[in-house]
């Protein structure tokens, strides 16, 4: 950060994140007056922002999220997310805390297995429409479940964004993950089930009358439009298995994504702009505007000069580096999205394992991937999967605040950390005291 231009990208960040965590305006005004001022005092330009793959808006997520939004908007027209409430519920016998339960198991689950954005578009709909049969406050049970995405995220190389770019970069592989990390997001589960029982307890009011006509409903009769949805579930089915097969298709996400839209729309009877009209494009606006501010930040050397602080702190100590770059991490994916946090610190952690003549898994690597994908807990903006639900929870008229989000997602986000360092200690350098 060698000018003025560092400074003043540092001021325009805090400035709009200030505004965003205030609420004192919408937080897609904020993004985006922040990422017009930073093209405006020079902090980046059009070609790092829109063109850069390192600096620049991360199209792939972008995209991902429209294709994936345009097929959870047709499904929405069959009546599916219906019959999924109401089958959940049956199966919770109408219990808050048991609803809550399976919807947390389920996305966990889910996000290891495709990604946690993906999982909370599909699950999110269905929550809402839970919560309004059993008369339950929507907030708490999207809360929880953007946690439960996060930490079911981090088991697999496809379940968080900066997975994939820490196992290109350390060429490791899916198995890696689900050996070093897996273990250590199942008990993770079970901790925020834990968690969710205390912090989320007023929320588990049982309304017997509501519960009672629930019961008696039949999911079977909630689908109206069967055609519409094999023809919606057969498009999904295909998209997941192109997510899956990414390292033999070579076919990014946002691709996969993107066609499986385009056959949907062209396949079934549902009308184009109906179909653009489900799209979450206050969301999308917002991702822009933040990634334009964050490649800012790394265009001036602001995140660089963290980063290599951070190295230079870390030297050759492998254990104390480990706990400085799991919580340094987290520190950092909290205030920034944690995708352009994790670009800019994999290449360093890179040089950081070769210099200490590490093999490719390295305990550094699940440091960096446990504390940018658990931190990204902390806040309402942290991760991508943060966003996108709170975006979904606005469109539905039960706005989720920043603080609302925050004070729950800190709690949650420290006590993961704590564990994430014991896991490691225990794993990795327990021994070598022994």
């Amino acid at each position: 950060m060698s000018d003025w231009h560092g400074w003043a990208a540092v001021a325009v960040f805090a400035g709009a994140y200030f505004l965003i965590i205030s609420e004192k305006i919408h937080r897609v005004a904020a993004a985006l007056g922040g990422a017009g001022l930073m093209l405006a005092i020079g902090a980046t330009d059009d070609t790092a922002a829109f063109h850069s793959d390192e600096t620049g808006i991360d199209w792939n997520v972008i995209f991902l999220l429209m294709g994936m939004m345009m097929i959870v908007g047709v499904l929405k027209r069959t009546g599916l997310f219906e019959y999924l409430a109401i089958w959940s519920v049956k199966r919770a016998r109408a219990r808050p805390f048991r609803v809550m339960t399976m919807l947390i198991l389920i996305t966990a689950v889910a996000s290891a297995l495709l990604d946690n954005v993906t999982t909370v578009l599909l699950v999110a709909p269905v929550t809402l429409l839970v919560c309004d049969r059993l008369r339950l406050p929507a907030a708490p049970f999207l809360i929880a479940e953007v946690f439960a995405s996060n930490i079911g995220g981090t088991a697999t190389l496809v379940g968080d964004p900066p997975n994939i770019i820490i196992a290109s970069r350390a060429g490791l592989t899916f198995n890696d993950f689900l050996v070093h990390l897996a273990p250590l997001c199942a008990v993770l589960t079970v901790v925020l089930l834990a968690l969710c029982r205390v912090m989320f307890a007023g929320a588990f009011v049982y309304d017997e009358k509501h519960a009672a006509e629930l019961m008696e409903l039949r999911e079977r009769e909630a689908i109206s439009d069967p055609r519409l949805l094999a023809q919606g579930l057969g498009v999904l089915t295909l998209v997941v298995a192109g997510f899956v097969l990414h390292p033999v298709l070579h076919h990014e996400p946002s691709v996969v994504a993107l066609l499986g839209a385009g056959l949907l729309i062209a396949i079934s009877k549902v009308e184009t702009g109906e179909v653009l009209g489900e799209v979450e494009w206050p969301t999308l606006a917002f991702f822009a505007g933040l990634f334009v501010m964050v490649g800012a930040l790394i265009e001036t050397g602001v995140i660089g000069s963290l980063a290599s602080s951070l190295a230079a702190a870390i030297g050759g100590d492998e254990l104390g580096g480990s706990m400085l770059l799991l919580g340094g991490s987290a520190v950092l994916s909290g205030l920034i999205d944690n995708i352009p946090y994790v670009a800019t610190m994999a290449p360093i952690t890179d040089q950081l394992v070769t210099d200490m003549g590490g093999e490719p898994d390295h305990v550094l690597w699940w440091a960096l991937a446990l504390g940018a994908d658990l931190g990204g807990n902390a806040t309402a903006i942290g991760a991508s999967a943060n966003v996108v639900v709170l975006g979904i929870a606005e469109r539905n008229r039960r706005p989720i605040g920043f603080w609302q989000f925050t004070k729950y997602g800190l709690v949650v986000a420290a006590v993961t950390i704590a564990l994430a360092a014991l896991y490691l200690w225990l794993r990795y350098f327990a021994s070598a005291f022994a």
